[in-house]
């Protein structure tokens, strides 16, 4: 072909992908791409690993309102995607472990710390966690401080629940909502899980059990933080933070 015909080829590919309908061109140029995304990203989140966002406080200090979290899916096991069917199973979650799980009074997608396996005896005492009649930590100070951004002051004290030593926060104003709760033991097919900020927490206490099936995965890092207190100035010193 000449190459003057050859160029008026071109020019008029040109003119007629041009000329195509808008709503044609944006689903190749911008709808697809997006679509095959999204077909290779939910199989990955369902099942691998997923980034959650924290809402309130119920795990201060652990975990502030603003983290976006990593959750490894595989901790404890491979489940169909975007089922809650399991491939394989190779663990179960670890007293002290922060999981990710469903409520099951509602479904809401929770982050808490499992202090109580299958067969294990859990109550509090004046706050004291005990697991199997030992004391997780000692008696809480009375000296109060202001955590940025908490609305109100509160206790911090130490906790030692399996091999994971942390913080938990008290709130004196609101102790008697929780501190004192009686002896229960475990089923086999479930956990008992707290928040670190224990008297401002939706737990164990008061939703029950939580069924192990229910449990999406291990939540382990920081991925990042914003300060919306601080109209979401990012908390540079939190991010990629491993969680304790």
């Amino acid at each position: 072909m000449p190459k003057t015909g050859w160029n008026e080829r071109r020019r008029a590919l040109a003119e007629a992908r041009r000329k195509r309908p808008l709503a044609r061109r944006l689903l190749r140029d911008w709808l697809l791409p997006i679509a095959v995304i999204a077909a290779i990203m939910a199989p990955i989140r369902a099942s691998i690993v997923d980034w959650n966002d924290v809402p309130s406080g119920s795990m201060r200090p652990t975990i502030l309102e603003g983290d976006r979290i990593f959750v490894n899916k595989l901790a404890y096991g491979l489940r169909v995607p975007l089922t809650t069917s399991w491939l394989a199973r190779w663990g179960v979650p670890a007293r002290g472990d922060i999981v990710v799980f469903a409520s099951p009074t509602g479904g809401t997608r929770l982050v808490k710390r499992v202090v109580g396996l299958p067969g294990d005896r859990v109550r509090l005492a004046g706050n004291v966690l005990y697991i199997n009649d030992l004391a997780a930590g000692a008696e809480p100070g009375a000296h109060a401080v202001r955590l940025a951004g908490s609305p109100v002051p509160v206790v911090l004290a130490h906790e030692t629940i399996g091999d994971v030593e942390h913080q938990i926060a008290l709130t004196p104003a609101l102790a008697a909502l929780g501190a004192d709760f009686a002896e229960v033991t475990v089923p086999g097919d479930a956990c008992f899980v707290l928040g670190d900020n224990r008297d401002q927490s939706s737990d164990s206490r008061f939703i029950g059990f939580v069924p192990l099936a229910s449990v999406y995965g291990q939540a382990t890092h920081v991925a990042l933080s914003l300060d919306y207190s601080r109209l979401g100035r990012p908390r540079w010193e939190r991010f990629f933070a491993a969680m304790r």
